[in-house]
């Protein structure tokens, strides 16, 4: 039986968005297939998967365990205890080991199809390594897999880890039908989830927490600016107060993530590529470090989702870095610097001083990366001629300007192939702050210029403006004429 065939249960209201998510997840708890069937949902830390599979199994009476660190018999008595209130029995089970509670979860899906979720399932396999080789067991006893309807979801949040177990290689992978990841809300659906109209005051806040669910509810007491002029005021009483819970969490992320030996040196180079540093090289250099513990710290900031690496759009060879979490990128290059005066004075009078910060390294490439992702996941095809394969920042040594300076565009688009030979569909600016004008377009077209003297075919590029705050009617003039495309925040939000 297909998923389109199969009865599913309704979304509750109060999981918000989560359509796709929820389906996948509905249609795998109720598929009727006689075997019991192996899940993974993965994510970040804060995303809501908790909440979106405890709403789950509410809705279809399946079985939720949360697992947290301790020891093998420790979590062993507290799942037995929860499966006993679970099935309504007492005492609760007394198992030797994994593989009489393995057995004993899969026997839940007997008569019908359950959805039996262990979240956080990497702090169990950290406390018995070998509870992936007892499930594997437990799913192949019998030739053509296990009989019953038990829909077993494992899930975590420690990325290196969940890639380690259900990688290619991994005997849990073939066993799996579902491998679903909860990501961040984008921008459009942060805006909606915060309440929030106006689109500027959106991507403000989004350039300060991001697409993270919990930061609303649980981290700042559902406390929205209430407009623009609030902003600063929000982020004072709600940011950077030190009786909420959000003005610590940049620092409570990585200590969940990374190990103490490297915490240091790791928020050295998240400060290091917030504040501008781009390159291995270039942080290494801040940091005063050598080459190859910048390199293990990149390396392990990347390997846990909190830094993303990507080549260059007109020099493949040139992988330039950016933080991946917008609340890390918030806190290391407009905050950090004024942590000590935080703990000691006002945070208005603080704010004032960091605003500025804030506004330059923070908000501006922040409106730069919202481009890129809106030409990759929300643009139309027909904007640029064909499906964007890749979206990346682009740089070219002009050897007109004196030294050969760079000449940067913030958004190339290029069609399906690799960063060297996919077509080029668009090369574009994007600026936050300000009013863009035929000058802008002018840049655009000594780009092009420049790209076609160096062999590029550019004959299907289309230059792209993309503002923060507006175009000139000169520039709208030349897009009505065809020669620019133009994206304003009403359409990067989907309202026009």
């Amino acid at each position: 039986m297909s998923s389109s065939d199969l009865l599913l249960p309704d979304k509750p209201q109060r999981v918000f968005d989560r359509e796709a998510e929820w389906q996948a997840l509905a249609a795998f708890a109720c598929d009727s297939r006689p075997e019991a069937r192996l899940g993974v949902v993965s994510g970040r830390l804060r995303q809501g998967k908790t909440y979106l599979l405890g709403a789950l199994t509410g809705a279809l009476g399946g079985f939720y365990f949360g697992a947290q660190q301790g020891t093998e018999t420790e979590s062993l008595s507290h799942l037995a205890d929860e499966l006993a209130r679970y099935r309504n029995t007492s005492p609760p089970p007394h198992w030797h080991g994994w593989e009489d509670a393995v057995d004993d979860l899969l026997a839940l899906g007997d008569r019908r199809p359950t959805p039996i979720v262990i979240d956080e399932f990497p702090d169990l396999v950290r406390q018995s390594p070998s509870l992936p080789s007892v499930l594997h067991s437990a799913y192949r006893r019998h030739d053509g897999g296990r009989p019953g309807r038990a829909r077993l979801l494992l899930s975590g949040s420690s990325m290196p880890l969940m890639h380690r177990l259900f990688s290619t290689a991994s005997p849990l992978r073939e066993l799996s039908d579902l491998h679903l990841a909860v990501r961040p809300l984008d921008h459009r659906r942060a805006a909606r989830f915060w309440g929030i109209d106006d689109l500027g005051l959106a991507l403000l806040v989004h350039a300060v927490v991001g697409g993270t669910p919990a930061y609303r509810r649980d981290y700042v007491g559902d406390d929205a600016p209430a407009g623009r002029e609030d902003f600063d005021a929000w982020v004072s009483r709600s940011v950077l107060n030190p009786g909420k819970p959000l003005f610590r969490e940049a620092y409570h992320l990585l200590q969940e993530e990374i190990d103490h030996k490297d915490r240091a040196l790791c928020h050295s180079a998240l400060s290091a590529v917030a504040s501008g540093c781009s390159t291995q090289g270039q942080v290494a250099d801040c940091l005063g470090a050598p080459l190859t513990d910048t390199a293990r710290c990149l390396g392990l900031l990347r390997e846990h989702g909190l830094l993303h690496s990507e080549a260059d759009a007109f020099r493949p060879g040139l992988i330039r870095l950016r933080v991946a979490e917008p609340l890390l990128a918030f806190e290391h290059a407009a905050v950090r610097p004024y942590r000590s005066a935080l703990e000691q004075q006002d945070p208005v009078a603080v704010w004032k001083h960091a605003r500025p910060v804030f506004d330059s390294l923070v908000v501006r490439p922040h409106f730069a990366q919202i481009c890129r992702d809106w030409v990759l996941h929300l643009a139309d095809p027909d904007v640029f001629g064909a499906r964007p394969g890749s979206v990346a920042h682009g740089t070219l040594a002009d050897p007109a300007h004196p030294g050969g300076a760079d000449v940067a565009a913030e958004v190339v688009v290029r069609g399906h192939g690799t960063a060297r030979d996919g077509t080029l569909l668009s090369v574009g600016l994007a600026r936050w702050d300000e009013v863009m004008d035929l000058h802008h377009l002018e840049r655009l077209r000594g780009v092009l210029d420049l790209l076609a003297r160096r062999g590029e075919d550019v004959t299907r590029t289309r230059p792209a403006c993309y503002s923060g705050a507006g175009f000139s009617p000169a520039l709208r003039d030349a897009e009505a004429r065809g020669q620019v495309v133009l994206a304003g925040l009403d359409r990067l939000y989907g309202r026009t």
